[in-house]
């Protein structure tokens, strides 16, 4: 979450800078442009050069002179703004080259010319009265260098030529008590060139400090023309950014009561900037917040959540973000003073920054258990689950920790339930793994409220709401109760039919949510008591041993199986099977035979059979396993089913799953009926699409209720 916050007021320095750019000339531009040849950066070069050896050559008060160099200051700022001095032709090749054309400005000695004219000339008796051109020449150099800082190089190119010296002095110009528009236009300028020098350069800002330039922005706060008020509280914005000095000095020179004054200002971009500079101040600085909230800035911030200016909603939202991180009194009062409302219809704004702020600032008051009733009862559950659905990373993961701060409350879950929050959580594509991390918490968060009180409130709704509510806390409940209030949910309180109903609903989403609740909730029955153990022999077990397999030693009995015999002992299959000893026991033939004749069984299958009887255990190989299972299905043999039925699971496929069911249908095969049930509902989504899908699932739908009933009731036993 911090580098979100970090994130965002880079975002919002790099903004305010380009906004200043563009009320400069907010003429079209095209949006590409292939570099300017040799010859074209020749010429240009060449009227560079010429406009700095104006600039060299008129460093006086000679009406003339300062004509010619406030032209040729006005010249290099066109030319920074791509090329609106030059040739149409030249213009437009270089017009979108604008990095390139700051670049031949600088190669042309276009840095050292425009500092030296930041201060005014020498004075002497031979100046003519009033001064010519008085302000105009330094504003327009601010001007020029301003638009150069476009680079890294370029600020430190002119920060060492010291123009940070001659641009605090300018912001001082109106301390004589004098005022014009043309030295309200200089102090704009020099703010505005300290803003872009300062941007995102952390040694500049400091060089600012130090050179005493914080002081003066700060007094200009209270100038009486507004477009000053903006550039000084701009460049404090930019000055404060990630710099601690620079944040104690501004708040030492008491800038904090005029920034909230500001805040309520009508004018948009008065407000904007008041905004941005009170949200860096105390990004990453507690104390400052502190004197920030003490000073009474929360409740205009707040108000500005209703201007009709998103970037300063967007600001807002982020600065409440920051206070409700102070401490749960603050979180509180931010809601009392009735903050939610409108940071909820933010989150349904068409602006994505000014969502993914709201939600920031959401997510932080969310933290607090007072809060999160009110935000769900306010509406704020759907329009944060619809930002799930969002691409934008940033914005994704400012929802999901929000959900997570709702999910606390209990008197929320079956708002999450309602409006279709779970489903939402376990199906959403989330981009970074954070957001990952954060939803699977919240999703256990909710899965550990579902007892007691909650629980019983939910049975109720399933109870008496309306048909698509009740499957829906359902399928909600299949994936986060307790294994333990399996039975009372899905058996007790029919929960089950509900879930089977959604299998022949008509809608295949339906189908699919309620067959991966039904493998949700299979799942959790059986780590609970595997209900497809096999059932204990009616009689004590007798294993002869693998030396009597076949031996005609003490044999008693004779198998003829296509045409070879096998040797057998009549104690050791009487104790086998209820089939064995009906052949033995009872009024059959085969009761005093010597030799019975076997029929319809290969040899390598009886041999097999024979020894399962005389070891209790053998190979089962796929190719021999399901003459097998006939066989052990035949003469009763449930362990042998069992073994058949588990080898032959292993090779159930999408293409031969309902056959392998009507195999275990055929030769009453639990095991194998229950492994296909299971197979067809975690594939569900795969085998829709094949043919016959519809009549297979209306087919087992009876061997499903059976299953889950089995399975429920056995996987609570102390509940009988």
């Amino acid at each position: 979450m911090e580098f979100q916050r970090h994130q965002s007021h880079c975002l919002s320095e790099r903004k305010g800078q380009k906004r200043k750019l563009d009320e400069n000339f907010p003429e079209e531009r095209q949006i590409s442009a292939p570099p300017p040849t040799a010859d074209e950066r020749a010429l240009l070069l060449a009227e560079v050069v010429n406009q700095v050896n104006i600039l060299e050559s008129t460093f006086t008060w000679n009406e003339a002179d300062r004509a010619a160099a406030k032209r040729a200051t006005h010249a290099l700022a066109d030319l920074a703004k791509n090329g609106n001095s030059m040739s149409p032709t030249l213009r437009s090749r270089l017009n979108c080259c604008g990095e390139e054309v700051v670049n031949v400005i600088v190669e042309g000695g276009a840095i050292p010319a425009l500092i030296k004219h930041l201060q005014a000339p020498p004075v002497n008796d031979c100046v003519p009265k009033p001064l010519p051109f008085e302000h105009e020449v330094e504003k327009g150099s601010a001007f020029a260098l301003g638009l150069l800082a476009v680079k890294p190089e370029h600020q430190q190119l002119i920060v060492d030529n010291g123009a940070l010296t001659h641009l605090v002095d300018l912001l001082k110009r109106h301390t004589n008590g004098l005022t014009s528009r043309a030295i309200n236009s200089l102090i704009r300028r020099a703010a505005d060139a300290v803003t872009n020098l300062a941007h995102e350069n952390s040694n500049i800002k400091t060089h600012v400090r130090m050179e005493g330039g914080i002081p003066p922005l700060v007094h200009l706060l209270e100038f009486s023309d507004t477009k000053v008020q903006r550039a000084a509280a701009g460049a404090l914005r930019t000055l404060a950014f990630k710099n601690d000095e620079n944040k104690n000095q501004i708040v030492e020179c008491n800038a904090l009561p005029t920034l909230i004054l500001m805040l309520r200002s009508e004018d948009a971009a008065i407000h904007y900037e008041a905004v941005g500079v009170i949200g860096n101040l105390v990004h990453s600085s507690p104390n400052i917040k502190k004197e920030v909230l003490f000073a009474g800035a929360l409740q205009p911030v707040i108000g500005l959540l209703s201007s009709r200016c998103s970037e300063s909603q967007r600001e807002a939202a982020l600065l409440l973000g920051q206070f409700a991180a102070t401490d749960s009194d603050c979180k509180v009062h931010i809601v009392q003073r009735g903050a939610v409302r409108p940071l909820i219809e933010m989150l349904s704004s068409p602006d994505v920054q000014l969502r993914e702020m709201s939600a920031f600032a959401l997510g932080r008051l969310a933290q607090d258990t007072h809060n999160q009733a009110g935000i769900a009862h306010n509406g704020g559950l759907v329009p944060l689950l619809k930002l799930l659905d969002s691409k934008n990373g940033s914005l994704q993961h400012n929802a999901a920790f929000a959900l997570y701060g709702l999910a606390e409350n209990e008197d929320n879950v079956s708002d999450f339930i309602r409006v279709g929050g779970v489903q939402r959580l376990q199906e959403g594509e989330f981009i970074v793994q954070a957001t990952k991390d954060c939803v699977a918490k919240t999703l256990k968060r909710l899965e550990e409220k579902i007892h007691s009180r909650v629980l019983n409130h939910l049975l109720y709704l399933m109870r008496v709401s309306e048909r698509g509510f009740q499957r829906r806390i359902a399928l909600v409940l299949a994936h986060l109760c307790c294994a333990d209030d399996q039975r009372r949910i899905f058996i007790e309180h029919h929960g089950l039919e509900l879930l089977i109903g959604l299998l022949s609903s008509s809608s295949s989403k339906q189908q699919l949510d309620g067959a991966v609740a039904l493998c949700k909730l299979a799942n959790k029955a059986s780590a609970l008591s595997p209900i497809d153990a096999a059932p204990p022999s009616p009689t004590p077990q007798v294993y002869l041993g693998e030396q009597y397999v076949n031996n005609a030693t003490l044999s008693d009995v004779t198998f003829l199986v296509e045409g070879r015999r096998f040797y057998a002992h009549r104690i050791c299959l009487l104790a086998s099977s209820d089939a064995f000893r009906a052949m033995f026991d009872g009024g059959y033939r085969e009761k005093d035979a010597r030799d019975i004749e076997i029929p319809n069984i290969r040899w390598e299958v009886f041999e097999l059979m024979m020894r399962f009887i005389y070891t209790g255990s053998v190979d089962v190989t796929p190719d021999i396993s399901q003459d097998l299972l006939r066989a052990a299905d035949q003469y009763l043999l449930e362990g042998l089913k069992r073994l058949c039925e588990y080898t032959i699971a292993q090779d159930i496929l999408l293409e031969n799953v309902s056959s392998m069911y009507e195999l275990s249908e055929a030769f009453n095969a639990i095991s194998l009926r229950h492994t296909c049930i299971l197979f067809i509902l975690e594939h569900f989504d795969k085998l829709s699409a094949r043919p016959g899908h519809p009549l297979l699932i209306q087919r087992i739908i009876p061997e499903i209720r059976n299953y889950f009933v089995k399975a429920l009731t056995n996987a609570n036993p102390h509940r009988l």
